[in-house]
């Protein structure tokens, strides 16, 4: 529930001048919308392509692999990286996906929800945190990742590295066909209570626009695109 929203409201109409609308509202139909017409006959694999140069260009690895080699591809990562500790999320996708034993490993631990769990400080040690991305932007880079019981925030922003395991399926032209998707969850009472946008490792270019990356959060990232069709 959002507290304080009515009278954040009140206050917003008496400024303009006016009482708040809160009926007959109509959302306006836009003659033109070319947000929806950007990239929208490419097929999945042209959109590999676009999201494979983006990339490049967000400081992130990339590798394309299909199921039945998805852990393989994610030990080769683990090697590049160095890593050693894992924490992934508690989603049914890493059983889905073919990755049941990964997630028995020693080194692997799954973020849980109980308040007395020590998930976050699994995370903040953890040399890599792995999550699925739910809607994936490929004009962008940008993996979407929605929240809810077992997929807390910090598998993605406090281990010192972070994999995004891309299901090809997931994979759109931008954030105009991510937010119709956030829409109609909304629409249908799912909304989550947190939405992440994340296009790469940490970086910042605060300072004399020059870029850094790896500042206050993972230092690479890999996003590992499967074929699951």
């Amino acid at each position: 529930m959002i507290e304080k929203r009515e009278p954040f409201l009140d206050h917003l109409a008496k400024q303009l001048g006016r009482d708040r609308k809160t009926e007959g509202v109509v959302r306006p139909s836009y003659k033109h919308a070319p947000q929806l017409r950007v990239m929208e006959n490419y097929s999945q694999d042209e959109l590999v392509g676009v999201l494979k140069d983006q990339c490049l260009a967000i400081h992130t690895d990339f590798k394309q692999t299909i199921m039945s080699r998805l852990e393989e591809t994610i030990d080769i990562v683990l090697k590049e990286y160095a890593a050693h500790s894992v924490i992934t999320w508690d989603d049914p996708r890493f059983n889905e996906f073919g990755l049941s034993n990964f997630l028995k490993r020693e080194q692997v631990d799954l973020w849980e929800t109980h308040p007395e769990n020590q998930s976050i400080e699994l995370a903040e040690k953890a040399d890599v945190g792995i999550t699925f991305t739910d809607c994936t932007l490929a004009e962008s880079g940008t993996v979407t990742l929605l929240s809810g019981n077992g997929k807390g925030r910090s598998v993605s922003l406090l281990p010192r590295y972070y994999i995004a395991i891309i299901p090809k399926s997931s994979l759109v032209p931008r954030i105009t066909q991510a937010t119709t998707r956030i829409h109609e969850l909304a629409q249908a009472g799912r909304l989550p209570s947190c939405i992440n946008f994340i296009s790469g490792p940490s970086n910042s270019a605060d300072i004399e626009m020059s870029l850094v990356v790896g500042v206050h959060g993972p230092l690479r990232a890999c996003y590992i695109l499967v074929d699951d069709k």
